[in-house]
């Protein structure tokens, strides 16, 4: 709520003028900044997600798994505005980049995965595709998470 808003503000301003050698604080005051804005204002937070997603592609070009955490708050948010069509399309991305450098038992391309079928439950017409890919993806998971009570898949 508002402390976290706060706290995002002055994260925001405190590293504002600080140079591009800094990023790495202001990827994150960025960071905190967009995700505390997500929560109340999600049109505010847009702009200042899909910054700091550019402050990544220059910053951190080397790491694309990095890269695809930053994604996916960007696509949580255009999801929350009901942009599902411009969600989908990184959710793709973020997913199928999990998978091809992960490979599909990893628990970040298995949450990768989940979210991509939530944005597809969420397009008429799709849902087919996303009961299929949380099929696939259900024996994975449990093979890969075990039977972990803060991971368990399933009954």
């Amino acid at each position: 709520g508002a402390v976290c808003l706060a706290l995002g503000w002055a994260c925001w301003k405190m590293y504002l003028g600080r140079t591009e050698m800094e990023a790495y604080h202001r990827r994150f005051s960025m960071q905190v900044l967009g995700c505390s804005l997500y929560m109340s204002r999600p049109q505010e937070a847009l702009p200042v997600l899909e910054a700091n997603l550019a402050l990544c592609r220059r910053s951190w070009s080397w790491d694309d798994n990095f890269t695809r955490g930053v994604q996916g708050n960007l696509a949580s948010c255009l999801d929350h505005l009901g942009r599902h069509e411009e969600s989908l399309v990184i959710r793709r991305e973020i997913y199928a980049g999990f998978v091809a450098t992960l490979g599909v038992s990893h628990p970040d391309s298995i949450l990768g995965g989940c979210n991509l079928a939530g944005t597809l439950m969420d397009q008429p017409g799709l849902r087919g595709e996303a009961i299929t890919l949380l099929r696939d993806l259900l024996p994975v998971a449990r093979k890969s998470l075990g039977a972990d009570p803060g991971r368990h898949i399933g009954p």
